[in-house]
């Protein structure tokens, strides 16, 4: 007997072309195993979560609740992950949400949030706190460790000239420490008001910050230290290459 080798294989292609087909069928309609059952476990990561700031997993939970969309215990299939992220970015103190399942049955949410930089209390009784990016924030919640700022301040000011102010102040560890107040007078100019010294920091315009709080750090290293810390009630760098002092009326 003689065989067909070639139909043979014809057959047998054939058989495993139909074989593929009902496999991937089969997959197609399978339920994928990330949907099955409940979600088991919500993982809350909040970015720069050791610095403080206006958000905790306690407060993104109270928020997910209050929008019945924490997924805790809820089907997978049913669970929304982009609803989750818009519903956390409608949040004043929220920068970003990412929101994902996992194959264990976990539901993640990654938070990036708004950082307080200042908070600004202004003499037109408006009260607010300004991020690092100029962004007004209600301040509906307190924190503390901020600079706070006073005096004539408009929402342009703070969102652009504070910002800017705030940003340097905080990007040096020495002024982060020595500065708890600024102030801005009427005619736009800003003082600051150091921890350590009876005195104020008189800065004039907004402008060469770096170099004005550079000459500021020298004379304190190098003057006030041997001086004393209240011999001065006022410190001038306003203008270029000098420092204006001012006596203290306590002193004698």
């Amino acid at each position: 007997m003689q065989i067909d080798w070639k139909k043979s294989i014809f057959i047998t292609a054939d058989v495993l072309i139909f074989a593929y087909l009902l496999v991937a069928l089969t997959a197609f309609n399978t339920p994928d195993e990330r949907n099955k059952g409940v979600c088991s476990q919500v993982k809350i990561n909040i970015s720069d979560g050791v610095v403080e700031g206006f958000l905790d997993v306690n407060g993104v939970k109270e928020i997910l609740k209050r929008h019945h969309a924490y997924p805790l215990a809820k089907p997978l299939s049913n669970i929304n992950t982009r609803n989750i992220e818009e519903t956390l970015e409608g949040s004043p103190f929220v920068d970003g949400a990412e929101c994902y399942k996992t194959q264990n049955g976990h539901v993640v949410i990654n938070i990036k949030q708004r950082m307080p930089l200042m908070r600004i209390m202004a003499d037109n009784g408006e009260d607010y706190y300004i991020d690092n990016k100029g962004g007004i924030m209600s301040a509906s919640k307190y924190t503390t460790n901020l600079i706070i700022a006073t005096g004539n301040i408009s929402r342009k000011y703070a969102s652009k000239t504070l910002t800017m102010l705030g940003n340097k102040i905080m990007a040096d560890k020495f002024w982060q420490n020595q500065v708890v107040q600024v102030n801005v007078l009427n005619d736009g100019t800003v003082e600051l008001v150091p921890r350590v010294g009876n005195h104020i920091i008189y800065l004039g315009t907004p402008e060469r910050i770096d170099t004005k709080l550079g000459r500021v750090e020298k004379f304190y290293r190098y003057g006030l230290s041997k001086a004393g810390w209240n011999k001065y009630s006022v410190i001038n760098v306003e203008f270029d290459n000098q420092i204006i002092c001012k006596k203290s009326s306590n002193l004698n």
